[in-house]
């Protein structure tokens, strides 16, 4: 079973808080996970890609993709045997009481962003940020007044205005794919001061990777 983005409690949570726009980045993960990374794993699991509260099922790989709020995954409690992928070491130790957490490195699907990819000859933006509106006012967050803003946008948006920028402010799988894009990734969330932490790392990579793991748990359960 695979519980993803396109489950109806899905779009009623959305819908329930107010969110306008799904085009997020746990929703565009869902995607390259459905179809790059779970085709490749071999497992009697199931799949939870994204938080559908209320929504699961017993024996389930889970992605975790909020770090800041991980309160939004309790819901999980109820269920046994879970394996919680998380996409920064930090969140595993947060999450650990829900499950077995894995960390696994963001990736993303490196053929399709490099569609986008421009010369530095061909950009006409200096700087900008990219990522969720309200992520820029965080506490301890340092993004000029006068850069420009990439916001709620759909993927190709995003990526063919990302790609456009000489600089960009911006962390997780939206730094991956401005580093594809030839953009200088600058740090603005306290959390990672480093931006070098992110590494361009191709979907069917980080599903070796997984299987890797996987491999190793259901060991150690026999």
């Amino acid at each position: 079973m695979i519980i993803d983005h396109t489950h109806p409690k899905y779009w009623e949570w959305l819908r329930s808080q107010n969110i306008k726009n799904p085009h997020n980045g746990a929703y565009y993960y869902s995607i390259e996970i459905v179809n790059n990374i779970i085709p490749n794993i071999r497992t009697s699991r199931n799949w939870i890609t994204l938080n559908v509260p209320e929504v699961g099922v017993n024996h389930s790989i889970v992605f975790i993709h909020n770090n800041i709020n991980t309160d939004l995954y309790t819901w999980l409690s109820v269920y046994d045997d879970l394996i919680l992928v998380c996409g920064i070491p930090e969140t595993c130790e947060k999450v650990k009481h829900l499950g077995i957490p894995i960390y696994l490195p963001l990736s993303v699907d490196i053929s399709y962003v490099s569609q986008f990819k421009k010369s530095i000859e061909e950009k006409y933006g200096d700087t900008a940020y990219a990522g969720r509106y309200s992520k820029q006012f965080l506490e301890g967050c340092a993004i000029p007044e006068n850069v420009d803003l990439i916001c709620n946008l759909n993927r190709q948006e995003l990526l063919d205005t990302l790609s456009l920028y000489k600089n960009v402010y911006a962390v997780g799988r939206t730094a991956i794919e401005a580093k594809i894009l030839n953009c200088n990734v600058l740090p603005y969330d306290p959390r990672f001061p480093d931006p070098s932490i992110w590494e361009p790392w191709d979907n069917l990579d980080a599903a070796k990777y997984l299987q890797i793991e996987l491999d190793k748990i259901d060991r150690i359960r026999l």
